[in-house]
């Protein structure tokens, strides 16, 4: 089967700053490298895979933290600061039981201090074409989640040298572009509970490989081209979660899953894969998904368990033999607040040797 000793992917869409305010009061506040697209590619580059994200990284402390945190897991960031560059968004997770006890998570835009809205996503523009195009040779997989000229643009050209491109919507946003991407892209996943259908997969023109739709807990359903020609509908239960501590990110787990099991070898390797390969990878996806609801935040079980550790608990979980995971955080990463660029800046401290002066004046 087509594979490659280490798989790269190229991804461009939401990569931002995640706060995470978990249950426990008396918890810091942890901040950690997000977004749909930070989240996919941090956790392949957790499986081994080569990653390389497209952003406009200003060098605010926001973007700074998330570099530093990317660093951390190994994803490369040559082309993280292209310019023109701009704020990094920041998004705030809040974690709070509902009535029934079951943890809930809650997203905020403004800023607790100031009242402003945070810095939200601005997608890259033409200019990084040129920059990004010749470092597409040998790429397994162009992943996007956000849409913009130039992503379609460097996506059709990933296309041309052999990658597999994922498309995962998070809205329908421009008719225009979305479309191009729904004929662009071979795997498309989005969650029912955000567009209960999408016009134009597996019809006649589109490139459309695979299609999922997630639908929550009770797990998924997908079609395929990989045969003769379009599958029914097939579906996937969901795999039971060992602990519930946030669901918070597990649909960005299942999406670096598949991508992870079924396209190394790009495009080639995916249809040479087929429907079995398929459905193992996806079923590693939800695997992946279960086990990350056993942790706050998104990716919250990368800071507490190893690599080894993770993937001895998940070929347990894919076994049915693991009944429970520990949230124990050994290392939390960052946990310091960001300041908000529109929050007043705060006064520098009166070194200790001015204040004495000025007391001993009076």
């Amino acid at each position: 089967m087509t594979s490659v000793a280490q798989p790269k992917v190229f991804g461009a869409g939401l990569i931002a700053l995640d706060l995470v305010v978990g249950l426990d009061p008396q918890s810091p506040v942890r901040s950690w490298a997000g977004g749909t697209c930070g989240n996919v590619l941090s956790i392949l580059s957790f499986h081994g895979w080569d990653a390389y994200p497209i952003a406009r990284m200003n060098g605010d402390p926001a973007s700074d933290r998330v570099r530093a945190d990317m660093t951390r897991w190994g994803v490369h960031l040559d082309y993280a600061s292209c310019g023109p560059t701009t704020h990094t968004p920041i998004i705030i997770q809040q974690i709070r039981r509902g009535r029934d006890g079951k943890p809930k998570h809650r997203f905020s835009w403004s800023c607790p201090k100031c009242g402003q809205w945070l810095p939200g996503f601005k997608p890259v523009t033409t200019a990084v074409v040129e920059t990004v195009a010749p470092a597409l040779n040998n790429v397994s997989v162009f992943f996007l989640d956000r849409l913009s000229r130039a992503t379609l643009t460097l996506a059709e050209q990933a296309a041309e040298q052999g990658a597999v491109v994922v498309f995962e919507p998070s809205g329908k946003g421009s008719d225009k572009l979305f479309a191009e991407a729904i004929r662009l892209a071979h795997i498309i996943k989005y969650a029912h509970q955000r567009l209960a259908s999408v016009d134009g997969i597996m019809q006649k023109g589109s490139t459309t490989l695979l299609e999922v739709q997630t639908l929550g807990d009770q797990g998924l359903r997908y079609r395929h081209r990989l045969g003769r020609g379009v599958s029914d509908w097939l579906h996937l239960n969901a795999v039971r979660a060992p602990r519930l501590a946030d669901t918070c990110g597990s649909g960005d787990w299942c999406t670096a899953g598949l991508i992870a099991k079924a396209t190394s070898g790009g495009l080639a390797g995916l249809r040479e894969g087929g429907a079995k390969r398929i459905r193992a990878a996806l079923r590693y996806g939800q695997a992946l998904a279960a086990w990350n609801c056993g942790f706050e935040g998104a990716r919250g079980g990368m800071y507490a368990v190893t690599r080894e550790t993770f993937h001895e608990q998940i070929s347990a979980l894919l076994a049915g033999q693991l009944d429970n995971v520990t949230d124990t955080v050994i290392d939390t990463g960052f946990e310091s607040l960001v300041d908000c660029p529109a929050c007043p800046p705060k006064p520098k401290p009166r070194p200790a040797s001015a204040s004495r002066s000025k007391r001993a004046a009076a």
